[in-house]
């Protein structure tokens, strides 16, 4: 199936690994142009070469920190002038710290705000005075977490912070559809990445002396699908939901964590 993206111009953030590279890589190899940002230059460059290689589609990468709005503005700037405009957008951001309330301070649950909710505003409102002149409208896709439906115990600051984004988009798919851009959240449940396997569930398991794989093999078993998902997986549905076929989609919430979360909403 022909996704459209052939010639779309796409901005992925915490592209270097994990989430945002699959949601990067999807994109790339249906044909879009992939600005790909990430803290870590190195790390970055690194994966902008391999998507290419892959996929022979242009990557740019732009080291950026999310957590500094005018960081924002310079990557956003730095793909309108270089592509022209933007034509999709995917919100991916690293996670904040675990803690319970009363580890947590002002402090961090500042900068856990700034991260997983002001990144989001600030990106949105970036790149929406060129989406709103694209050819056929635009996509705007968030990564979010299955705690968004269901709170995951110690990660409070993610369990409170990631539902704004979901509100977030619901109200913005009503303001944007004059635009025609569509604005979807997706959540994911257990995904093989490296911040799963550095996670405490599976250091607590290789410190009774189970292997990493007998420890993956214990996460899963309440996975009815019985497995961790792939990270490309995820990606998939990301370019799903950036392709021309899903124009009728917005202010959804869509998880994948092959059915973890039993929740029917």
């Amino acid at each position: 199936m022909d996704f459209g993206l052939t010639g779309k111009v796409a901005l992925v953030t915490a592209a270097s690994k994990g989430l945002g590279r699959a949601s990067a890589a999807a994109l790339a190899a249906e044909g879009a142009t992939v600005v790909i940002a990430s803290r870590k230059q190195e790390t970055l460059e690194q994966t902008a070469h391999e998507i290419r290689q892959a996929s022979k589609s242009t990557i740019l990468a732009v080291p950026t920190d999310l957590r500094h709005p005018e960081e924002i503005t310079s990557l956003v700037a730095r793909a309108v002038n270089e592509f022209g405009g933007i034509d999709i957008l995917v919100n991916n951001t690293g996670a904040p710290p675990a803690g319970i309330f009363e580890t947590l301070s002002d402090e961090q649950w500042q900068a856990a705000f700034d991260l997983l909710f002001l990144s989001a505003i600030r990106l949105i409102r970036s790149v929406l005075p060129s989406m709103q002149k694209r050819p056929g409208g635009g996509r705007i896709i968030q990564i979010a977490s299955s705690s968004v439906k269901q709170p995951i115990a110690g990660l409070l600051l993610s369990n409170a912070l990631r539902p704004g984004i979901v509100g977030l988009a619901k109200t913005l798919s009503v303001e944007l559809a004059p635009y025609h851009i569509t604005i979807n959240n997706i959540c994911p449940g257990r995904m093989l990445t490296d911040r799963l396997r550095q996670g405490s569930s599976v250091r607590t398991r290789l410190a009774q002396g189970l292997t990493e794989e007998e420890a993956l093999s214990e996460l899963a078993k309440d996975i009815p699908l019985g497995r961790i998902g792939n990270p490309q997986e995820l990606g998939a549905l990301v370019a799903f939901l950036a392709s021309q076929q899903a124009g009728y989609i917005t202010g959804t919430t869509i998880q994948i964590d092959g059915g973890l979360i039993q929740s029917l909403f």
